[in-house]
């Protein structure tokens, strides 16, 4: 791909959040060799829903332009536990959990990544060389005092609230795998900034350049409000049945339907969602039709043109009363509640932005339950509850509650 340096630079920096330091990216753009780019994963989770794909994406645009992407999986750190972002010790996972956890990463990023163009590389490779005064001696290149500085920590400790020693090596541990890699650039997530530049601190003890490093968004859920997480129940899995991706692609509002373009298609570019949102904003253009777009573009980036089809025409089927709910596949959205209304359960789902929407929905008529217009405003649901919950002609979802 021939692209010059200031086309390289607007792709790199689109949706990105901070760039760090953008003159010395040019530098070694300048170098015209290919740059080695890093981002680590910690297999905390079997499964990669479209809010890790985030950094994916951007390793994507690094590969189109001809880099080096080193796909860094960290069964090192995984055992550690990251920090970032929590206000309690997380619990360190198993060797065996980190190794189970890390095939099925192999196996999902790919759909992204070019897997000519990708080097997969694990953490354990030179931490699990390291002896114990090797370590003692990472620990020693920073003090207690700086590592307060980061704001999960301030916070914790503040807050009186345990901080387990172990934590602290864990930005070593990441800062120093830049080393290892010698990397010219990182991503991580905006959570991650403290440990990215931990990388250049330590790149710089050890006689390398720093890294550049670039911070992109945390994706915010179906809800529009948190960011995407299976806890929350707001994501969409990249290996989910295509018609779950599209209809749940589908559910999200107007609003962040820019900033999933922004965040995570190729097909739409920067100059052309520019154009599209001008087109909408006169009324030339129905939003849905923009977000139809993008489901398709992420039904097919995970499965393929023709399941992406199916799914396409399934939804749409739905919305013209031509099909049952039921047809939409779609999976289990478990809620742990002991008892809940309506109006709370429609926003635990994902399908009302709030309680008082909700409320607003039903009062509308706009909710039904198993295809039926809910009226009994009273109920309350409780563990076992199983059903589909549809508000207005277009959101779905399949309900499980479970006990909290």
């Amino acid at each position: 791909m021939t692209t010059s340096h200031a086309e390289a630079l607007q792709l790199i920096g689109r949706g990105a959040d901070e760039l760090l330091k953008s003159e010395e990216l040019q530098a070694r753009l300048a170098l015209g060799r290919p740059l080695r780019i890093k981002a680590g994963f910690d297999p905390t989770a079997p499964d990669l829903h479209l809010g890790h794909t985030v950094l994916l994406n951007k390793l994507r645009q690094f590969q189109l332009l001809g880099h080096q992407v080193i796909f860094l999986i960290g069964d090192f750190t995984g055992m550690i536990g990251d920090p970032s972002g929590k206000n309690v010790t997380r619990k360190p996972l198993t060797r065996e959990d980190v190794l189970a956890n890390a095939r099925t990463y192999e196996e999902q990023v790919f759909k992204v990544l070019d897997r000519d163009k990708t080097e997969v590389r694990f953490n354990s490779e030179w931490f699990g060389k390291m002896a114990a005064a090797d370590m003692i001696r990472l620990a020693g290149q920073h003090t207690v005092a700086r590592m307060l500085e980061r704001d999960d920590f301030a916070k914790r400790y503040a807050a009186q609230q345990s901080i387990a020693l172990h934590e602290f090596l864990y930005p070593l541990v990441q800062g120093y795998d830049s080393v290892a890699l010698e990397a010219d650039v990182e991503l991580g997530g905006t959570d991650q900034k403290f440990n990215l530049l931990m990388g250049r601190g330590l790149q710089e003890h050890y006689g390398q350049k720093p890294q550049i490093v670039l911070t992109m968004p945390l994706l915010e859920g179906l809800d529009g409000v948190n960011k995407m997480s299976k806890s929350l129940g707001n994501y969409i899995g990249i290996s989910e049945p295509a018609i779950d991706i599209v209809t749940k692609t589908m559910k999200i509002s107007d609003e962040l339907t820019w900033r999933w373009i922004d965040l995570l298609s190729f097909d739409i570019s920067i100059e052309e969602a520019k154009q599209l949102k001008v087109e909408v904003a006169a009324g030339r253009l129905n939003p849905r039709e923009v977000k139809l777009r993008l489901a398709r573009e992420l039904a097919t980036r995970f499965h393929d043109a023709a399941a992406a089809d199916q799914a396409v025409a399934g939804w749409e089927a739905v919305v013209r009363g031509e099909a049952n709910a039921e047809l939409l596949e779609l999976q289990d959205v478990v809620i742990p509640a002991e008892g809940v209304r309506m109006a709370a359960l429609l926003t635990a789902a994902g399908l009302t932005p709030s309680n008082s929407e909700a409320n607003r929905k039903l009062k509308e008529r706009a909710v039904r339950v198993d295809g039926e217009v809910f009226e009994d405003l009273q109920r309350v649901f409780v563990p076992g509850f199983e059903g589909i919950l549809q508000v207005g002609k277009r959101n779905f979802s399949r309900i499980r509650l479970v006990a909290a």
